[in-house]
């Protein structure tokens, strides 16, 4: 019975290891298509909303707008921005 259990809590932690996170899946791209052939958003690689609609055309495919686009406004609150202080040496310089 102890053996069933820590198989069970190992397959567990590696299924959680394997998830990607939502916020990593379909960011690049503006525009997902979706239908039949795509479920929910399992194919955002559109650059444009007509490059979108032409590969839909045809099939029982719709295009919509990626929820999850990240546009990259440049913007990193994280990023260094500026020139580095210089360190100053408590003694004089001669």
């Amino acid at each position: 019975m102890r053996n069933l259990v820590l198989a069970l809590l190992a397959a567990g932690g590696f299924a959680v290891v394997g998830a990607a996170p939502a916020g990593a899946v379909g960011t690049r791209y503006p525009f997902c298509i979706q239908g039949e052939e795509y479920p929910g958003l399992s194919n955002c690689t559109f650059t444009s909303y007509e490059q979108c609609q032409a590969t839909a055309s045809g099939r029982f495919l719709a295009c919509i707008a990626n929820p999850y686009y990240n546009p990259g406004d440049g913007y990193d609150p994280r990023a260094y921005r500026g020139t580095p202080n210089r360190v100053r040496s408590v003694y004089p310089s001669y």
